[in-house]
């Protein structure tokens, strides 16, 4: 296990206070080459990294200089790209004889392709025809389709000079440009709703004809409209079956929800591979391998703690050689890792809710304590089914 990881897993504060510059330094031999160990080790603690910790190592490489910090920032680049469901390929540091420069290339899984070039400044002027060269070299070997395009990311806001060259050039149709801190929001978007469009996102970052703006309004409001649905959902989970999400008060904090999730994140991660953010509550291992559904309730009057599962969950967890379907409780020191085996067998034995309005449907999940005080799932075949093996402790 590499240093990073070591103390990402033992001293995780420790870790998080150190500065980008730093941890580049404890990689490997320190020295951050091509293929290098270096490269390696930080490619790795990347992958697992909080998006807001990666969000903070972009700015670092671009607020203040350091040795190596083009390349830094290179990988973080890449690695928003991985958070935004590209497959990524890494691309060379330095450029080398016989192998394509770029800095990255981004998959998104429809057959399109962007090939990626990373500045921190846009003050000097980029040479278009070169990073062209590489789209052409990567078509030519097959790798990616002639409708690939080429996607500039630069750190600096003020991207005029560039904006003009582009446009001015013979490129102008198969290059866009993005900001650093851009980029960043995109990230910040998808991981916020649940249902987000990622289509739509993609769909962001490759050319299109803008005199009409249909369709920038189109990918606008699906994105506004998959929010307002996760903020739905988020609702649902602290609304009791027959109830009127907008009717109900004295819901439980944000910062208790989010306290409580962190926390089992943490705890999973003592047992499984780190888990980063798909969305607000689906994680998964850098691999996609390991995944969780985590949902937070509050404890009702008498008890019992109400979820809703939704199906978008259970294909998701499918998905994953490990899933798990964890439900947090409000004022208990445990939580519940439930298999997705066990979980979608019981499907069957769920009620079902409809949104009135959506009519998008979740299943009714419904735990009793009994005079044990052990929690049980209560199946509307009247048969309680209890959780006790499940637990773990948060």
């Amino acid at each position: 296990m590499s240093v990073l990881l070591s103390l990402l897993k033992n001293e995780p504060a420790a870790l998080y206070e150190k500065e980008i510059s730093q941890l580049v330094a404890m990689c490997g031999d320190g020295k951050l080459t091509d293929g290098s160990e270096c490269c390696a080790e930080l490619r790795e603690y990347l992958h697992i990294a909080k998006s807001e910790h990666l969000f903070a190592y972009a700015d670092s490489c671009l607020v203040g200089s350091f040795d190596k910090s083009g390349s830094v920032l290179q990988d973080v680049v890449n690695e928003l790209g991985r958070r935004l469901e590209y497959s990524v390929e890494f691309g060379l540091y330095q450029g080398k004889s016989n192998a394509v420069g770029n800095d990255g290339l981004w998959l998104d899984g429809n057959g399109r392709a962007i090939v990626v070039e990373v500045k921190t400044t846009d003050a000097y002027n980029i040479n278009l025809d070169t990073v062209a060269k590489y789209r052409n070299q990567l078509i030519d070997s097959k790798k990616i389709p002639p409708s690939s395009s080429i996607l500039l990311v630069v750190g600096r806001k003020d991207t005029g000079g560039w904006e003009e060259q582009v446009r001015g050039s013979r490129h102008a149709w198969d290059v866009r440009i993005i900001g650093v801190d851009a980029l960043k929001q995109l990230v910040l978007l998808k991981e916020t709703p649940d249902s987000a469009s990622i289509e739509k996102i993609h769909e962001l970052l490759i050319p299109f004809e803008y005199t009409r703006l249909d369709r920038i309004i189109g990918i606008a409001f699906t994105v506004a409209k998959d929010a307002s649905i996760a903020l739905e959902d988020e609702a649902s989970d602290e609304v009791e079956q027959g109830q009127d999400a907008t009717k109900v008060h004295q819901q439980t904090s944000a910062d208790i929800i989010g306290a409580l999730r962190t926390s089992i994140v943490e705890k999973l991660g003592l047992s499984h591979p780190p888990l980063v953010k798909k969305s607000r509550a689906l994680l998964w291992s850098a691999d996609k391998t390991v995944r969780a559904a985590i949902t937070v309730s509050k404890e009702y009057p008498d008890g019992h703690y109400w979820y809703a599962y939704h199906p978008d969950w259970d294909t998701f967890l499918g998905e994953g050689s490990t899933g798990l379907f964890v439900l947090g409780c409000v004022g208990r020191a445990e939580a519940f890792a439930i298999p997705y085996a066990w979980m979608h067998s019981k499907l069957d034995t769920l009620n079902v809710s409809e949104d009135k309005i959506t009519k998008r449907k979740h299943y009714q999940v419904s735990v009793y304590p009994k005079s044990n005080g052990q929690l049980y799932l209560r199946l509307n075949t009247g048969v309680d089914e209890p959780l006790e093996s499940f637990k773990m402790s948060v």
